[in-house]
């Protein structure tokens, strides 16, 4: 079982670098899972520990994620997500030359259950979602562009789906055209910071994981 990688732990919740190739929550089917991992991690301090699975990240993609220990905390962060005011920040690489430095892009997506991946689509329909992001090139290194992601909507694969749209596919990620390999069950997309006002103090919040430690990963800004 993969070790857990902790970010910041309090009373009231527990931060944590995911590994790629893990799932976020229980599963039947999988024992290690991030869930699980937490849920042991408090267990030794605690006998009847609650885990609260806030948000998610697809197995393929690596980064930081939040945990409440306690109901009410998960509540409270339900509610900060629901009504977009955390701001999440993504680091793609991409093989191919990104057209601008830096860029938005908004487009319709069709999520595509029998495939299990989303689409990009001309046109509005009762079947699409808006999806926005927006993209700056921060590095580049001999693998490829390294690529600051700020989604903002929380879409299924929209990340993974609008940059590939543009010719910008994750490295990693054949599913949506990659041809470079990568990790298995990995793509080189990975949540970097999450960042909001904390309601206690005002002031801002912010968690950051620590990028994956792959020669992929090494750029001279980071």
């Amino acid at each position: 079982m993969s070790n857990l990688a902790l970010v910041e732990e309090t009373n009231d919740y527990i931060v944590v670098n995911k590994t790629a190739g893990l799932i976020t929550e229980k599963s039947p089917y999988e024992n290690n899972t991030v869930e699980n991992q937490v849920f042991n991690h408090i267990l030794k301090g605690k006998p009847k520990p609650y885990v609260g699975v806030i948000h998610r990240l697809d197995r393929v993609t690596s980064g930081v994620l939040i945990f409440a220990k306690k109901k009410s905390i998960l509540v409270s962060f339900n509610d900060l997500f629901s009504t977009r005011k955390i701001q999440k920040t993504y680091l793609a690489i991409v093989k191919n030359k990104p057209p601008k430095p830096k860029g938005q892009l908004v487009n319709f997506l069709v999520k595509n259950n029998l495939e299990k991946r989303a689409d990009i689509v001309q046109s509005k329909s009762k079947n699409t979602l808006d999806c926005r992001l927006s993209y700056t090139v921060i590095d580049q290194n001999d693998f490829g562009y390294l690529l600051e992601v700020k989604p903002k909507t929380g879409r299924f694969h929209q990340i993974r789906a609008q940059l590939s749209h543009i010719g910008l596919p994750i490295i990693g990620d054949d599913k949506y055209g990659s041809d470079q390999k990568y990790l298995p069950q990995s793509v080189c997309l990975h949540a970097w910071k999450l960042t909001y006002e904390d309601s206690a103090t005002k002031t801002s919040k912010t968690f950051e994981a620590p990028l994956p430690k792959h020669k992929f990963w090494k750029f001279k800004s980071m």
